[in-house]
C-alpha cells in the first residue's frame, strides 16, 4: 500500500493480522509521500518496505515499469505464501502481476468495483479488472461487486462479500480520537464550532477528469449556494495540485466579506481531522470514493460530483446522489435538501451499504483457513 486511501483501507487487515499472529510485512509502494508517514503513525503503523522510485517521466509506463521492477525484488526477497493488494491503483495492479510471475496467490481486498467505462476512471477501472483476472481470492464490499465479479467469468467459490475496511477504519479513526483527547486536529482552527446554527458543506474534488471546467463549475456552484443559503459554511480542503487549486481559488479565493467568512479553503485534511469533520458536517459534496464511504459510515448524505461511479449501492440505497459537475444541478439538489427535512433524512438514515465494520476480520479469517492456501 502506498496511497492514503489504501493504508486507511488496510490498516485494519494489516492489524488484524497482527492480531491473529499471523507472519506480516508491509510494503509502501512510495506515493502520497507527505501523507503515508502521519498516516501510518496514526494507525501505529511501520512499513517493513519502502519503495524510493526515480522517475525520469510522468507516464504510466514509466510508472509501471519501476513499480514492478521493484515490488518484484521485494516479492524475491520475502516469498510471501499470499500477496495483498487493494483497490486500483497502478502498484496494486504491478503487485499482483510481480506475484504472479512468481507463482504466488493475490487477495484483493475492495474487488468487484466497475464503473463500466475503461476510461472513467482512468486508469483506475482497467487496472482493477486486470487484478482480477490475476487474483485467487476477490473480497467484495458489496454484493453489487460480486456480482459484477461473477459477470466476469469469476469462480463463485474466490469470491466473499465481506463490506469494505474503509467503515472498519472510521470506526478504528472516531475510537483513537476518543481516546486521545489532546489529539491535535487541524478543524479545531476553524471558527465552525462557533457557529452551531450553522449547516457544514464539505467539499472535495480532485479527479483528473474534473479538472479544468467540471471544477470551475464546482466551485461556482458552491459560491452560489453560499451566496443563496445564509446558514450554510463550506470546508473545502483544496488538493495540493496546482492545477486544481489555481481553479478554486480563482472563484472562492477572494471574496467579499459577507461571505469570506463562510468559506474556508484549507489543505488538504489528516485522516483523523477528516474523519473529526465528517462528524460535524450536514452535507458532503465529492468526487473522491473513499470519502463516499466513509460519509455513510457516519451518516452524513452525499453528492457525488462524478457522471459514474463505481460505487452505485450509495445511491441505490438513497444515502447518495451523482450529481455531476453541472453547476445548476448541484445547486437544485442542495436546494432540495435545504428545502425538504424529510427528504434530507431519509438520505441520513439509509442502511450504510458498505458494510458493519468486520471486513478485516472475515478477509482474515478466509486467509488463515486451513484450506486457503487450495481454494
Amino acid at each position: 500500500m502506498g496511497t492514503r486511501p489504501e493504508i486507511i483501507k488496510m490498516a485494519p487487515v494489516y492489524h488484524e493480522l497482527v492480531r491473529r499472529g499471523a507472519p506480516v510485512a508491509l510494503l509502501h509502494t512510495g506515493q502520497h509521500k507527505d501523507l503515508a508517514e502521519p498516516m501510518y503513525d496514526f494507525f501505529g503503523i511501520r512499513p517493513d518496505f519502502s519503495l524510493h522510485l526515480n522517475r525520469s517521466a510522468d507516464t504510466l509506463e514509466h510508472l509501471s515499469a519501476l513499480l514492478i521492477e521493484k515490488i518484484g525484488q521485494v516479492i524475491v526477497s520475502t516469498m510471501p505464501r499470499a500477496v495483498l493488494v487493494h483497490g486500483d491503483t497502478s502498484s496494486a495492479l504491478m503487485a499482483a502481476m510481480a506475484a504472479f510471475y512468481h507463482q504466488i496467490p493475490v487477495a484483493h481486498v475492495e474487488a468487484g468495483l466497475r464503473s463500466h467505462d475503461a476510461y472513467d476512471p482512468f486508469p483506475e477501472e482497467k487496472n482493477r479488472e486486470l487484478i482480477a483476472r490475476i487474483a485467487r481470492w476477490h473480497f467484495a464490499p458489496t454484493q453489487q461487486a460480486a456480482e459484477n465479479l461473477r459477470r466476469e467469468g469469476i469462480a463463485v467459490d474466490a469470491i466473499r462479500v465481506v463490506g469494505n475496511t474503509a467503515v472498519d477504519a472510521v470506526l478504528i479513526g472516531q475510537q483513537r480520537i476518543q481516546d486521545n483527547a489532546d489529539l491535535p486536529l487541524e478543524t479545531d482552527a476553524l471558527p465552525i464550532k462557533h457557529m452551531r446554527d450553522h449547516r457544514v458543506i464539505l467539499v472535495t474534488a480532485h479527479r483528473r477528469e474534473n479538472w479544468d471546467g467540471p471544477l470551475l463549475s464546482v466551485a461556482k456552484a458552491v459560491l452560489a449556494i453560499v451566496q443563496e443559503f445564509p446558514d450554510v459554511v463550506v470546508v473545502w480542503p483544496v488538493h495540493a495540485n496546482p492545477a486544481v487549486k489555481k481553479t478554486v481559488h480563482s472563484v472562492l479565493g477572494k471574496l467579499p466579506a459577507e461571505l469570506a467568512h463562510r468559506v474556508f479553503l484549507i489543505p488538504p485534511l489528516s485522516y483523523p481531522a477528516m474523519v473529526d469533520m465528517l462528524t460535524k458536517s450536514w452535507l458532503v459534496m465529492t468526487d473522491s470514493g473513499g470519502l463516499q464511504e466513509e460519509a455513510a459510515s457516519v451518516h452524513v448524505p452525499i453528492l457525488v460530483l462524478r457522471e459514474t461511479t463505481e460505487r452505485p449501492e450509495l445511491v441505490t440505497v438513497g444515502a447518495g446522489r451523482l450529481v455531476g459537475t453541472d453547476r445548476e444541478v448541484i445547486v437544485n439538489e442542495v436546494r432540495a435538501l435545504w428545502n425538504n427535512t424529510a427528504q434530507y433524512e431519509a438520505m441520513r438514515e439509509a442502511l450504510n451499504p458498505f458494510g458493519d465494520g468486520t471486513a478485516a476480520k472475515q478477509i482474515v479469517d478466509r486467509l488463515l483457513a486451513r484450506d486457503a492456501a487450495s481454494t
